[in-house]
């Protein structure tokens, strides 16, 4: 089943849209998916989150066919359906919500689809669909025909049912599917170390700078700007032996030794044929499924019987699942799972079944959101041919959440209301519970949107004394709408969290939630402080750094609440689940700091187009943002008071600016600005190259006797300016992008109008003259990093600092005159043309492979791919946490029966385990030994009394003696303290000493301080190790 290989969109790729998205599925997938139609079959919960995540994604029609009449269960999961739509066809009420998503997208209803049966269906399937998904439970004869018609057809067949806490998902995508990329990782590079020839073989080692090579044997490398390695061919497909982590083999080549060797090595992705079987075969026999829980080695065979058995009975029952709570119902399912299974069941296997059996009418969101990221993402790979599919079934299922007994039927007996799916999972009690839950979510975007919906759904913060509370900082922009579900195109540049308040709003209007546009850090604690903390149940984490994570993680840990983590990378997801004292928290392990370019690389040697891109990045914030600011800066401000905020290291180079700026290449015409555009390129590809070539000959040696020009160091070349040369690589005109992008940044800067059209520039760069350049002697270039530190740190001295400051404009002679900052925004064109034309420059000069702006946008911005299948489903697996959270009904919850998760769609692979428990420390308190954590605290709550009063409390209540008390960097009281001092303080209130010592009041939202104590044991005097106080004062 090939049809995604060769298909392919005539239409141009959208990328301010699917901006995000391309970093994961790449030009040529999106354009095959913008080739492709599916046939939706299914509106519930399941179906709408399917339909939602594809038409997000940008296929080029979705035809929905579901005539069934909306219920009660179905609210729970179908976020486009409301109590007023019960009794109506689910196709007909989401149609035209779905369409909104995406303009790009045709939804369609198919009208003659009026029953679901084989006669009605099957020529739906000769309408040249890619793929047929089916979310809601159909007759196994039904299935079987259908699969077998689309196999005739040509397209891929996806079945998936989520009842209650448990989910299955089938997939045969054909006899012969071509996968064009399995894995969904970035081709591996590296560069060259040294080659040599072994025998009939050549041996490659690449440079251990840069990391292990990655390739495994059997993969195709293609080597690209060799220097030294006669007898390999640029471009040229190479299959490679892997033997060590920096060295492998090559066949099929000859070549000489040579003392210096550089190059660099690609992989080459291969596509790959995979066989799946028919539905009716895998049901007899399964074969290998894929897990999601190690823990659970039983569970995917036990669930393929039960739900087989489950679909027995909906067949024998007349098309009805069993009722929620009814004993005979579920042990009538239990039989037939018997029945199909080859072992006798354990009374643990017992449990689920019924379990299963019990909620197999709900369609709870959580269960939709997870299965519907999982499911949405097959859809894709059946459309595009990229990624690995799920081959064959996988179950999933989050029974940790659910009873340990099935609830009594008044329970879980339905309401007609948007609740029932989770009421007859988890009962009334429990259902009200969430609704009077008081969460605070940071973060509206991807996450922030998808998790909105689902609590919209579940009822989070519904209740009369329930909240959610939501903050962004940011607006909405149109990358944004691709995977943030709750915008749309009317929306951009309003704020995230009052669109998406107002979105889920619609959903579910019994949701009591205020949007804030703050960020959450220690300058914003007048508004997120103790008093608002207070009143919470938890916190739910959708941000996408590291350190406001880490902030918010401090925040829990001292108010004790629980925290929801989850985090996405492209189709990988993971999730964290933080609860007080039984799980660490998000900051007791990190990841090591990423590493810096060295100065030196970046200035001089640079080796890789990261290097290059950030360089140009530096460049542009140098050029077109600091040096107006510092104009500005200079002109805003008495000469003397502006003068004295200047550092003597960087005092002369700070002025030469100025006069460069406001004098010496002031311009006052756009000709001023292409003419500037131009001598810039001749100074940064011309000339500092050569003047750097001067200073380091390629045939220079260092003191070993070794080729300076070495290993990772790349001989530059200087370019020779030509309006019509064009990269090899990203096959773009960099000479004219960068004179046409600088000359236009420039004229921005200083408020003059300018152009774009070729022949301007053609004609105008005629007139301008670039002098001659001749390399300088004495020029000091640093070799490395530690000479590149000597050299800023030598005094260059005043007199040239003085003569420069003399020869300024006065202030009063510019009066109104000002420079307009430019601050780079790498989802701005022009932003972007400029700095992938110059790090494509400066590649040219080192012979480092060039990208192209797409390619240069996620370097240079650091942009973080993402897509909306993976968002589901984060966001599905924290939201049963959250159920487990809330307090499953007559269960203890112990450690294990959390999950914490990693996730990769694209290969397929999905594992849970439980969470670390915290870190303990041990020591002896009121005669007891005590294991405390991270969660652990002294509480005082004495009110705010005098220290004396507080010092006497602590010894007598914990039997120990205090030799030192701090609040921050502040001491309050110390043993080798002046007596007269101490005496006085005692006698103060608490706020009083750490008032007069910091100079600081405290906020009136503030009821607590931080204390941090030495003290030792009265008896022993040995210190004892104790955590820090939390004294309440108001």
């Amino acid at each position: 089943m090939s049809a995604p290989m060769e298909a392919s969109a005539t239409a141009e790729v959208d990328e301010k849209l699917y901006s995000r998205q391309l970093y994961v599925m790449g030009h040529e997938a999106q354009r095959r998916m913008m080739a492709s139609k599916a046939l939706m079959v299914g509106c519930s919960g399941l179906g709408v989150e399917v339909a939602k995540n594809c038409i997000l994604a940008g296929l080029n029609s979705i035809v929905i066919v579901d005539p069934l009449p909306a219920n009660s269960y179905d609210l729970g999961g179908n976020f486009y359906l409301s109590v007023d739509d019960l009794g109506k066809p689910r196709a007909d009420l989401c149609k035209d919500k779905l369409a909104e998503l995406n303009p790009y997208v045709d939804v369609s209803v198919d009208s003659n689809i009026t029953e679901l049966t084989a006669e009605q269906l099957l020529p739906a399937l000769d309408s040249g669909i890619s793929c047929l998904v089916i979310t809601i439970p159909l007759a196994k004869d039904l299935l079987i025909t259908l699969n077998n018609k689309c196999r005739e057809v040509g397209a891929s067949f996806v079945y998936s049912t989520t009842p209650g806490a448990f989910g299955q998902v089938f997939c045969d995508f054909g006899p012969a599917f071509v996968c064009s990329d399995k894995d969904g990782n970035p081709p591996a590079t590296s560069q060259i170390e040294s080659i040599f020839q072994e025998g009939k073989n050549v041996t490659v080692k690449v440079l251990e700078d840069h990391g292990r090579h990655g390739l495994e044997s059997g993969d195709a490398i293609t080597f690209a700007r060799l220097k030294g390695c006669d007898g390999l061919e640029t471009g040229k497909n190479y299959t490679v032996h892997v033997t060590g982590p920096f060295t492998f083999e090559i066949e099929g080549a000859t070549v000489k030794d040579s003392p210096n060797q550089q190059g660099y090595i690609t992989q080459v992705k291969q596509p790959v044929t995979m066989s799946f079987e028919t539905y009716e075969k895998r049901l007899s026999d399964p074969g290998e499924m894929m897990m999601s829980d190690f823990a659970k080695f039983d569970r995917p065979a036990l669930l393929h019987s039960a739900f087989q058995a489950l679909g027995e009975f909906l067949a024998g029952n007349g098309g009805e699942l069993p009722t929620p709570g009814n004993a005979d119902h579920a042990a009538k399912v239990l039989e037939l799972t018997k029945a199909k299974s080859s072992d006798e069941l354990t009374a643990a296997q017992e449990r689920i079944v019924l379990q299963l059996a019990s909620g197999s009418k709900a369609v709870l969101s959580p269960m939709c959101a997870a299965l519907g990221g999982i499911v949405g993402q097959e859809v894709l790979k059946a459309c595009s041919g990229k990624f690995a599919p799920i081959n064959g079934f996988f179950f999933f299922d989050a029974d940790e959440s659910l009873p340990d007994e099935l609830l009594p039927a008044d329970q879980v007996a339905p309401e007609n209301s948007r609740y029932d799916s989770q009421i007859a999972c988890y009962g009334k009690d429990m259902q009200a519970k969430i609704l009077d839950l008081n969460y605070f979510i940071i973060g509206a975007g991807a996450i922030g949107c998808e998790m909105l919906k689902n609590w919209a759904l579940m009822g989070v913060g519904c209740g009369a004394n329930g909240h959610v509370h939501v903050t962004d900082m940011d607006r909405i922009e149109k990358s944004n709408l691709s995977r943030q579900f709750l915008f749309r195109n009317t929306d951009i540049n309003h704020f995230k969290s009052s669109t998406a308040a107002n979105a889920v709003k619609a959903m579910n209007s019994d949701m009591n939630i205020t949007p804030y546009q703050e960020k959450v850090a220690s300058d914003t604690e007048h508004l997120f402080g103790d008093d608002f903390y207070d009143k919470l149940s938890g916190v739910c984490t959708a941000l996408d750094n590291v350190e406001a994570r880490l902030y918010v993680d401090q925040r829990c840990v001292f108010y004790r609440l629980p925290m929801l983590e989850s985090g996405t990378l492209g189709t990988k997801g993971n999730t964290q689940i933080v609860v007080p004292h039984l799980t660490e928290n998000y900051g007791a392990t990190r990841d090591p700091p990423e590493k810096s370019i060295p100065v030196c690389t970046l200035k001089n040697f640079p080796n890789q187009i990261q290097h290059t891109l950030q360089w140009a990045r530096d460049w542009f914030e140098g050029e077109f943002k600091q040096a107006a600011e510092e104009v500005n800066s200079y002109l805003g401000q008495p000469a003397e008071q502006y003068l004295a905020t200047l550092q003597p290291n960087t005092k002369t180079e700070t002025l030469q600016k100025i006069r460069k700026t406001l004098v010496d290449e002031r311009p006052v015409t756009f000709e001023d600005c292409v003419g500037w555009a131009r001598l810039t390129f001749e100074t940064l590809f011309n000339n500092q190259i050569r003047q750097l070539l001067h200073n380091f000959p390629e045939d220079q040696v260092t003191s070993s006797g070794a080729k300076f020009w070495s290993g990772t160091k790349r001989c530059p070349k200087p370019l020779t300016f030509d309006l019509e040369h064009k990269c090899e690589d990203a096959e773009m005109f960099n000479h004219l992008d960068f004179v046409v992008a600088a000359a236009n940044l420039r004229a921005t800067m200083y408020g003059i109008k300018g152009r774009t059209d070729k022949a301007y520039f053609e004609e105008t760069l005629k007139d301008v003259i670039v002098p001659d350049f001749s390399p300088v002697e004495g020029v000091k270039i640093a070799a490395n990093d530690e000479e590149e530190k000597a050299n800023n740190e030598m005094d260059t001295g005043d007199s040239e600092a003085d003569q420069l400051w003399d020869s300024l404009p006065k202030q009063a002679d510019l009066a109104g005159f000002k420079l307009q900052p430019i601050d780079f925004d790498k989802d701005i064109d022009d932003h972007m043309l400029f700095v992938t034309a110059c790090s494509n420059l400066r590649a040219n000069n080192y012979s480092i492979p060039t990208e192209d702006t797409h390619r240069s946008r996620a370097i240079a911005g650091r942009i973080i791919p993402a897509i909306a299948t993976t968002t589901a489903l984060v966001t599905g697996l924290v939201c049963f946490e959250l159920y487990k959270i809330v307090g499953t009904p007559r269960k203890k919850l112990t450690i294990e029966a959390y999950k914490n998760a990693f996730c990769n769609l694209a290969i397929p692979f999905m594992t849970l385990s439980e969470p670390t428990p915290p870190a303990k420390t041990k020591c002896m308190l009121k005669g007891k030994e005590w294991n405390w954590t991270a969660w652990d605290s002294l509480d005082v709550n004495l009110g705010d009394v005098t220290m004396g009063e507080f010092m006497d409390y602590f010894e007598s209540e914990y039997n120990l003696e205090i030799s030192m008390l701090s609040h921050g960097v502040s001491i309050l009281y110390s043993f080798f303290a002046n007596k007269q001092k101490v005496a006085e303080r005692k006698a103060m209130k608490m706020t009083e000493v750490i008032t007069s010592i910091t100079k600081k009041e405290f906020p009136p939202n503030q009821l607590f301080i931080i204390l941090e104590v030495i003290a030792n044991e009265k008896e022993t005097d040995e210190e004892c190790d104790l955590p820090y106080i939390k004294f309440r004062f108001r």
